[in-house]
């Protein structure tokens, strides 16, 4: 098969990381540059993307198109792409719970073939090697897999069911996000009586502890901005299967307190504390 031409929206830090891993068997790897930051321009021309002028060129010139951007704006570029009347690829590779994955499906039908994606793990930088699970039509996703092969991105295929991969990443990022929003308030109320330090040696002792890497909660404030939404996702999709969705709701809401963090990576642990105390 040809080498195809990829169109990535957008170049975020986990979608230009995975466009980077396509172009090793993409003939070129496609952005569109319009209304993008400063920041996302520096980012495409570091991993190497080809910067085009309008979302109507990239999808004139692309055969897959891959879906990476915040979920709350992932049915709305469907919808612009859809306008366009995309005959390709479409995978859609967002942290969205299955029935967005379907709804977007429905508005894609005609036309364009789409995969059910997500994407489990770091950004595939610096030896991270994360997995784009799939589902969707068994030649679209032995396609994505090709695309993929020999690179940091392992796939692994999940049958035909549109939804299916969709399911596993949010089922995955409930636990693992709201985990670290427990972490952060459980050191902030063991801090304000003065016993921080020993909650984290005892949670030194155990080693699959997330109580022992206090460090990663400015991380997680830096990354509150994408990681609310996602619950927010997994939480509609515990409403959808009738479980409760209120402790997933509530870790976002504790997230919003760190909204102005985005991507702040001179945060320390202190700083992030205090961000999340109101007045």
């Amino acid at each position: 098969m040809d080498q195809p031409t990829v169109g990535i929206l957008h170049p975020g830090s986990m979608g230009a990381a995975v466009a980077a891993c396509a172009a090793t068997n993409a003939a070129e790897v496609l952005w569109c540059e319009t209304g993008r930051s400063t920041a996302s321009v520096e980012r495409a021309a570091r991993f190497g993307l080809t910067a085009v002028a309008t979302l109507a060129e990239l999808l004139d010139r692309s055969d897959i198109v891959i879906s990476l951007c915040p979920p709350a704006a992932a049915e709305d570029l469907a919808r612009d792409v859809a306008g366009h009347r995309f005959a390709g690829m479409y995978v859609e590779a967002n942290a969205i719970n299955p029935e967005r994955a379907k709804r977007i499906a429905v508005l894609l039908e005609h036309g364009a073939t789409i995969v059910d994606g997500g994407v489990v793990g770091s950004p595939p930088v610096g030896g991270k090697t994360p997995t784009l699970y799939l589902s969707g039509p068994a030649s679209a996703t032995d396609r994505v897999e090709a695309l993929f092969a020999g690179t940091a991105v392992r796939t692994a295929l999940l049958g035909t069911d549109i939804g299916k991969a969709s399911a596993l990443k949010l089922s995955y990022a409930a636990f693992q996000k709201t985990s670290r929003v427990l972490v952060a308030l459980a050191i902030g109320m063991a801090r304000e009586h003065g016993v921080d330090q020993e909650l984290i040696e005892v949670a030194s002792r155990r080693t699959d502890s997330y109580l022992s890497e206090p460090k990663y909660v400015a991380k997680t404030a830096a990354r509150a901005w994408r990681w609310g939404p996602e619950l927010e996702e997994a939480a509609d999709a515990l409403a959808a299967a009738g479980l409760p969705p209120e402790m997933l709701r509530a870790a976002a809401s504790t997230l919003a307190r760190w909204t102005d963090a985005k991507d702040d990576s001179e945060l320390t642990l202190t700083d992030a504390l205090d961000r999340l105390v109101q007045p």
